[in-house]
This record gives structure tokens, sequence and C-alpha cells, in this order.
């Protein structure tokens, strides 16, 4: 058994995840095309983006992927980390938003 559960080899195999379900592979990779090339935003500041979320996702395919297509494009290391960052921030933002219920609870039984 490998020692890793991911392998860098599956993020190769990623352009087959429609093999069993073509047509709605078909058309997430139209999707993704569409959603990741540039339009609004240039293809740089898209791949930042999806480098923050890989990392705030936990998604190990996704952050080899991304840290190399920032690369490619010209990404400097503090760029990337500072994308990392905000989605870090982020998370914890969300995380703390969420307290709200927990002190609605506590209110309300304080009462």
């Amino acid at each position: 058994m490998s020692q890793n559960y991911y392998e860098c080899r599956d993020l190769e195999d990623f352009a087959n995840i429609g093999e069993y379900a073509a047509e709605p592979g078909g058309k997430f990779f139209e999707y993704y095309a569409a959603a990741t090339s540039a339009g609004k935003l240039s293809e740089r500041e898209k791949a930042l983006i999806a480098l923050a979320v890989a990392t705030v996702r936990h998604c190990p395919y996704c952050i080899d992927a991304y840290t190399n297509k920032c690369l490619s494009l010209g990404v400097g290391n503090d760029e990337m980390m500072e994308a990392v960052h905000v989605g870090a921030a982020m998370v914890a933002g969300d995380t703390l938003a969420h307290a709200t219920q927990m002190r609605k609870i506590i209110k309300k039984k304080e009462m």
C-alpha cells in the first residue's frame, strides 16, 4: 500500500473523471474551462483564487495543479502565500461568524 492516500499520478487521471458518466463529465469540463478562463478577471487572478480555495478546502490535487498554474503564469511565492492568507482569514471569519449561533443559545438559556 502507498504511503500517501493521495498520489500525484492521480491528478493526471482527472481528465478521465467522466469515464462512467460521459455527459455530466463533459459538461463539468465545459463549465470548469469557462469558469477558470480569463473573463472580467484575468487567468492569473482566477488561478490565485483557485489556489486559495484549494488550500482552504484541503485538496492536494488542486493545490498541486494551481501552485504549478500560478508559477507558470509568473505569480510570485509571496503573492501565492498572500492569497492563501486571504483564504485562511475568510475561513477564520466564517468560523467566528457561526459562533453567533452559540451566543444566541447561551443568551436564551440565561434568560
